[in-house]
């Protein structure tokens, strides 16, 4: 086919009978003086939302979402009228981004502060740590294997979906079973919204990597670590990356954070090798800091959770 200047020229060098048509970039013939305003340019372009709420970022996204366990603590909101404010960001991440967010259904006092975790999809992040968690985690479309395996983009957008539900699915089971970890409100795609662990005002939980805890409260802190892991224990789980920066302590209280990788000992074959390095990791932290021996040593701890799972022998820490 030819290339032609203009609409008007193919049409004339067509066997159809040669009338000129009108070029999409005429003027339209007037039909009468007054024209109404073309109201659809009213979009994107000028930030102006149509279908969005009345103030705030974005309506509630509770509806549509995977909905975390019950009994639902009171402060949830759950109104479909709710409105998401976005407040700033709390942490930013190689895997994902923490913000915090509002949820306040207007001309009420219900409100709730939450932490926003969101998950980078394929063209912001790399999963720096993916095979050795994901052993045992498996998808049966063979499609989405390959594409995991091989990393392109479409894999690391499920394995981003992957880590949200793997996380959501861990904190439910484990704040329903009473271990210390944050509310999971929902999940949906590569979101969750938590329970915002820290002040009314919106400041974030210190981390315990950033205390300096006098006697008492350091053993009073290690004793809420082990009914923590050990709670874990009890599901045959680890937290897989457990460091002094991944715990929080708001009012004295120890809260487990960050487990989209949490492990299953028994299921992941190097699941007894992780539960040893989390022991060694925060063991470490505690001991530097003066945790006297009959208190507590990571040697009995790690013991300890063996048992808890189902595998006892062999008490010594790894040093890998």
């Amino acid at each position: 086919m030819h290339d032609y200047e203009s609409y008007s020229e193919l049409y004339i060098k067509s066997s159809r009978k040669p009338r000129r048509r009108r070029r999409f970039d005429d003027e339209a013939p007037a039909r009468s003086q007054h024209r109404e305003p073309d109201l659809s340019a009213l979009d994107e372009r000028l930030g102006v939302d149509p279908d969005g709420p009345p103030e705030g970022d974005r309506w509630s996204t509770w509806d549509g979402a995977e909905h975390g366990p019950h009994p639902r603590p009171a402060w949830v909101v759950t109104e479909h009228a709710a409105v998401d404010t976005e407040l700033g960001v709390i942490k930013t991440g190689k895997e994902a981004d923490v913000h915090l967010v509002e949820r306040a259904v207007p001309g009420t006092e219900r409100r709730a502060l939450m932490a926003a975790k969101r998950y980078r999809t394929s063209e912001h992040r790399m999963f720096h740590r993916d095979a050795g968690y994901l052993e045992g985690r498996r998808v049966r479309r063979s499609r989405e294997t390959r594409a995991m395996a091989n990393r392109t983009a479409f894999g690391r957008d499920i394995l981003a979906g992957q880590w949200a539900s793997a996380e959501f699915a861990a904190l439910s089971r484990l704040w329903a079973d009473g271990v210390a970890v944050p509310y999971p409100v929902q999940c949906s795609g590569t979101e969750l919204l938590l329970e915002f662990v820290g002040g009314d005002d919106g400041t974030a939980a210190p981390r315990l990597a950033q205390l300096r805890p006098d006697g008492d409260q350091l053993c009073d802190l290690w004793h809420q670590l082990v009914d923590a892991l050990v709670g874990l224990a009890r599901h045959g789980l680890t937290h897989g990356d457990l460091s002094a920066y991944n715990l929080l302590v708001h009012d004295g209280r120890l809260v487990l954070i960050d487990l989209p990788q949490v492990v299953d000992v028994v299921g992941n074959p190097q699941g007894p090798e992780y539960l040893a390095r989390d022991v060694r990791r925060i063991g470490e932290w505690f001991t530097a800091r003066g945790l006297p021996v009959e208190v507590g040593t990571p040697e009995a701890l790690l013991e300890e959770l063996r048992v808890e799972v189902g595998m006892p022998g062999g008490g010594a820490v790894s040093q890998g």
